[in-house]
C-alpha cells in the first residue's frame, strides 16, 4: 500500500481534451464528483492519464510477470468476477487451488505419501505468505515454551540483511525481534555460519533466501541446514528453517535440480514462492507450503460456515479474486516441467548475453552470480565522474526502467544497477539495452564531471590549505531525494 498525497498543486480538477466531446465540466481531482459522466468520458480521462505510466515490458526493475498467453488472458477475464473465498459457490476454483498447492509441494520435494495431500494455501503474494509462515513458527514456538513453563515473550528470527522489506514488516507488526547477519563487500547474502551463531532458545526460525533481491544469488540452504542440525544436537534446540523462495522457487527445480534447498533438508519446515514472478502469472498470487500438518498449528486455522458450508481458512485477508489462481493452474498444466525448463533456460541465456555485453564495454563490475535468479546486477568501475543513479535516470529517456540502489548495512558504499530477465525479455532487447547503455555512457563522458560541472555553477567551496585543495561538493536537487529514499529503509522493496 502506498500512502496517498496530493501530487499536484497546479490544479484541483481533472481535464481531458477528447472527453470534452462528451462532457465540458472539469472533474474534482480528490473528491467524488456530484454528477455522473458518460462512460466514454470516464474511459478517455483515465486512459489519457495512464498513457504516462512506464511500459511494463521495459520495466526491468520488477520480477513480476508482464506477459501471458491470450488463452490465459481469456480465462482471467472470464473469472474476474469470482470471489475466491466463496468456496462452496465456486468449488471447481477451490479444487484448482488445491491442485496447485499439491503440484508445488511435490515440486519442492515435500515428503508426501501416495494418498496424502499437501498443506498449503494461495496468497496475494509472497509478503502474505511470509506473514503466515512466520505466524506458524511463532505460535509453535510459543506453544512449546509454554508447555516447558519457559518465557515466550521475546521471539526472534535470524535473517540476512539482504531480506526483502516484508520480513521487517512481519517483525514489526507481530512483535518479533529481527536479528540480521550483516553483509560485507563482495558477499551480499547471509553467511550461514554467522546466522547459526546468532540462534538462541528464542529463535523461532532462520529465514534463508533462495534468490536475493539485491543480486539474485541463492543462499546456501544446505550448509545452513547442516550447521543447524549440529547446533540443535549440541544444545537440545530444534530451530527450523523457512525458505523464502519468492523469486527462486520456480527457477531452482528446473535449472538446478540437484541443488538441495527444499524439503529434502530436514530442518526446512515451510517454503513460500511467488506465482506472479517466475511462476509466470500476473501480479497477485503467491503460495506457502508446509512440510507436514504438524508444522501448521491448528489454532491458526479458522472455520466459517456462513457462506454455505464449513470452510477452513488461514489468510490475512478474506475476499480476493480467483483469476490468478486459475492462471497459475493454467501455467502449471500448459507448460509442465518441459515448458518451465525451456522458459528458465531461455531467461538464463538472455542474462548471459546481457552480462557479456556489459563486460565488453569495460566500464562495469558484475555483482550478480552465474547461479541464481536470471538477472544482471552491475556497478561502475569508476564512479568518480558519474554515478549509477545518473545512468538509471538517463536510460529512462530510451524507455528503460533500470533501478539503481545502494546495498544494505555494512555495504552501503556499494551502488548497483540491476536488470531482471523475465520471460518477455528477448535477446534482441538485451542487445538493444547494451547499445543504449553505451550511448548513455558516451553522453555522460561528453558532459563535464560532477565536480567540474558544479565548480562552474559556483556550487562548491574550496579552502586553500597550503599545497592541498579541500573541495566540498554540494548535493544536487536530483541526488537529495534519492538519499532520503535510501534512508527510509535499508530493505529492498522490489517484490
Amino acid at each position: 500500500m502506498v500512502l496517498s498525497h496530493a501530487a499536484s498543486d497546479s490544479d484541483v480538477s481533472v481535464h481531458s481534451t477528447f472527453a470534452s466531446r462528451y462532457v465540458r465540466t472539469s472533474l474534482p481531482r480528490f473528491r467524488m464528483p456530484e454528477n455522473s459522466i458518460p462512460k466514454e468520458a470516464a474511459y478517455q480521462i483515465i486512459n489519457d492519464e495512464l498513457m504516462l505510466d512506464g511500459n511494463p515490458r521495459l520495466n526491468l526493475a520488477s520480477f513480476v510477470t508482464t506477459w501471458m498467453e491470450p488463452e490465459c488472458d481469456k480465462l482471467i477475464m472470464a473469472s474476474i468476477n469470482k470471489n475466491y473465498v466463496d468456496m462452496d459457490e465456486y468449488p471447481v476454483t477451490t479444487e484448482l487451488q488445491n491442485r496447485c498447492v499439491n503440484m508445488i509441494a511435490h515440486l519442492f520435494n515435500a515428503p508426501l505419501g501416495e494418498t496424502e495431500t499437501a498443506v498449503g494455501v494461495g496468497t496475494v503474494g509472497s509478503s502474505e505468505a511470509i506473514m503466515l509462515a512466520g505466524l506458524a513458527f511463532k505460535r509453535k514456538w510459543q506453544n512449546k515454551r509454554r508447555a516447558e513453563a519457559k518465557p515466550f515473550d521475546k521471539p526472534n528470527i535470524v535473517t540476512g540483511a539482504n531480506v526483502q522489506v516484508c520480513w521487517e514488516k512481519f517483525a514489526r507488526y507481530f512483535e518479533v525481534e529481527l536479528k540480521e547477519v550483516k553483509l560485507r563487500e563482495g558477499y551480499y547474502v547471509m553467511d550461514p555460519e554467522q546466522a547459526v551463531e546468532m540462534v538462541d532458545e528464542n529463535t523461532i526460525c532462520v529465514a534463508a533466501i533462495l534468490g536475493s533481491t539485491l543480486n539474485g544469488e541463492f543462499e546456501d540452504v544446505k550448509l545452513l541446514n547442516d550447521l543447524l542440525v549440529l547446533k540443535n544436537k549440541e544444545t537440545g534446540l530444534d530451530t527450523p528453517i523457512h525458505v523464502d523462495a519468492a523469486s527462486g522457487g520456480f527457477i531452482a527445480p528446473f535449472l538446478y535440480p540437484e541443488l538441495e534447498w527444499d524439503f529434502r533438508l530436514p530442518q526446512v519446515k515451510s517454503i513460500n514462492v511467488s506465482g506472479h514472478k517466475y511462476g509466470l502469472v500476473y501480479a497477485g498470487i503467491g503460495w506457502v507450503v508446509w512440510r507436514n500438518k504438524e508444522d501448521l498449528p491448528d489454532e491458526l486455522i479458522f472455520h466459517i460456515n456462513y457462506l454455505g458450508a464449513d470452510q477452513p481458512t488461514f489468510t490475512l485477508n478474506f475476499s480476493k479474486g480467483s483469476s490468478q489462481v486459475i492462471a497459475q493452474y493454467y501455467q502449471l498444466i500448459r507448460l509442465g516441467h518441459e515448458g518451465y525448463r525451456n522458459v528458465m533456460e531461455n531467461c538464463r541465456e538472455n542474462m548471459i548475453v546481457l552480462r557479456e555485453g556489459l563486460e565488453k564495454t569495460g566500464r562495469f563490475n558484475i555483482v550478480s552470480k552465474d547461479e541464481g535468479i536470471p538477472l544482471v546486477a552491475f556497478s561502475l568501475k569508476d564512479n568518480s565522474s558519474h554515478t549509477e543513479f545518473e545512468i538509471s535516470e538517463m536510460l529512462r529517456r530510451y524507455g528503460w526502467i533500470v533501478p539503481a540502489y545502494t546495498m544494505p548495512a555494512n555495504a552501503e558504499h556499494i551502488t548497483v544497477l540491476r536488470v531482471v530477465i523475465r520471460e518477455d525479455f528477448s535477446r534482441t532487447l538485451a542487445e538493444r539495452l547494451v547499445m543504449d547503455i553505451e550511448k548513455v555512457m558516451h553522453e555522460l563522458d561528453e558532459l563535464p564531471s560532477r565536480m567540474i560541472h558544479k565548480i562552474s555553477l559556483g556550487e562548491v567551496k574550496s579552502e586553500d590549505n597550503g599545497d592541498n585543495m579541500i573541495v566540498t561538493v554540494k548535493k544536487s536537487d536530483l541526488e537529495k531525494p534519492k538519499e532520503i529514499n535510501v534512508k527510509k529503509t535499508d530493505k529492498p522493496i522490489f517484490y
